[in-house]
């Protein structure tokens, strides 16, 4: 149940992230203005929130799996969102991020 948890835990924080992100983008790059600003900055501070619920101790580990979670979902929000379109390249080295995420994350540690 723990690497269930804490996928759905780097799936939480990466909607927070990318979606904050993605709100502070459309607020000054698409002048959608102060609201969708704010709104991307509580969506930021979620996600710091969100990531201190992993089972993991180490604030390290958590952080360095998280951004391959992060190049995975930002392709994923784009072809959602933004109808982007990622090519092969984007798609290995986005499958290669999520195997770091998984040696990182849930290889058996000594101890």
């Amino acid at each position: 149940m723990t690497v269930a948890r804490s996928i759905l835990l780097f799936v939480i924080a990466a909607l927070a992230e990318i979606g904050g992100a993605w709100l502070v983008w459309q607020g000054w790059r698409e002048n959608r203005g102060l609201l969708w600003i704010a709104a991307g900055v509580i969506a930021l501070g979620g996600y710091g929130f969100v990531a201190t619920f992993q089972p993991d101790p180490n604030f390290g580990r958590i952080l360095a799996a998280y951004g391959g979670v992060f190049v995975a979902g930002s392709l994923a929000w784009g072809m959602v969102v933004d109808k982007f379109r990622p090519d092969r390249y984007d798609v290995v080295g986005a499958a290669i991020c999520l195997l770091g995420v998984a040696v990182i994350m849930y290889a058996p540690r000594a101890g």
